[in-house]
């Protein structure tokens, strides 16, 4: 299940519906545009029910991936009214963990695109690879978010985007690869209509990020400051380094650990600790070094 914002693509489906592919992007590698129906909006506790994937190559040639996913756990009603997957759709579904091979084969060296995905698809598709023990680190992969540009170059409610896109109702919502379809047009159809958005992926993912700070997790929660620093991006210790906060309250990473936060957060959070207990030992080895020279300088100066 998507944000309510979700419904917006189904408007921008209907712009360019048809066979107007034009190639708008200039890709330098593969451009993978996913969509995910799930069984909720936690990102650590719910699991995904659709995976569709549109993967686009640099010659504008495209690939298709659809499949419904067994999430090892029960549909919520409210849920499947939602996007129209219940549990007998899906209890003959492949678990994610058994997909899993397959959807990094298909992904494969691709960048990634989506709509709301840097908040929502992408965490989520990251705690599903981490809990089927995948090593496929999505975090080398740029990300373009369809919806932080929509949203930075039209400043409307949803209400204003249905009537501004398409004038007109939608239908068939909520189903993954007709909304993964919507986010590629919707992307192409931003390139055409704003001369100042580059079509390259490296711009697109700078621009669509939201907020200022370079995001070290997908969920948010850690990011990085102008001088190069990982900080924490919420809460009490917003803005302060986590070496800072080492310091000066050495419980709060345990805490983190311990609570309810993603696992490629705390994945994030562990290397950072192991740096900053790496730049200790340094330190203490450099100190102690120092003080082992100055003592064999006055061995030698006194003989």
């Amino acid at each position: 299940m998507k944000s309510p914002a979700l419904f917006g693509l189904f408007v921008f489906y209907l712009i360019i519906f048809g066979e107007n592919f034009c190639m708008n992007l200039s890709l330098e590698r593969p451009l993978a545009i996913f969509d995910l129906e799930t069984t909720g909006t936690n990102i650590t506790s719910d699991r995904i029910v659709e995976i569709a994937i549109i993967k686009v190559q640099p010659d504008g040639t495209e690939e298709n991936y659809c499949k419904r996913v067994n999430p090892e756990m029960p549909i919520p009603a409210l849920v499947s009214e939602i996007h129209g997957i219940y549990d007998k759709d899906i209890q003959d579904a492949p678990t994610f963990k058994e997909l899993a091979n397959e959807i990094v084969a298909f992904i494969g060296d691709a960048d990634l695109a989506g709509y709301n995905s840097n908040k929502f698809d992408i965490p989520v598709l990251a705690e599903e690879l981490m809990r089927a023990g995948s090593d496929f680190d999505i975090s080398k992969r740029k990300f373009v978010d369809v919806q932080n540009i929509f949203h930075k170059m039209e400043q409307r409610t949803l209400a204003a985007a249905y009537l501004f896109y398409c004038n007109k109702s939608i239908e068939n919502a909520h189903n993954a690869l007709y909304d993964a379809k919507a986010t590629w047009d919707v992307l192409k159809a931003q390139i055409e209509r704003y001369p100042d958005i580059k079509n390259d992926v490296n711009y697109l993912s700078e621009f669509s990020k939201a907020g200022n700070y370079n995001l070290l997790d997908f969920a948010g929660r850690l990011a990085i400051d102008d001088k190069g620093e990982a900080i924490y991006n919420f809460g009490k210790h917003k803005g302060r380094t986590i070496k800072q906060v080492a310091q000066i309250e050495p419980g709060y990473y345990g805490w983190m650990l311990d609570a309810d936060f993603p696992l490629y957060t705390k994945q994030c959070l562990r290397r950072e600790m192991e740096k900053i207990k790496a730049e200790r030992e340094k330190a203490k080895e450099s100190k102690e070094t120092d003080i082992q020279s100055k003592l064999e300088a006055l061995k030698n100066k006194f003989k």
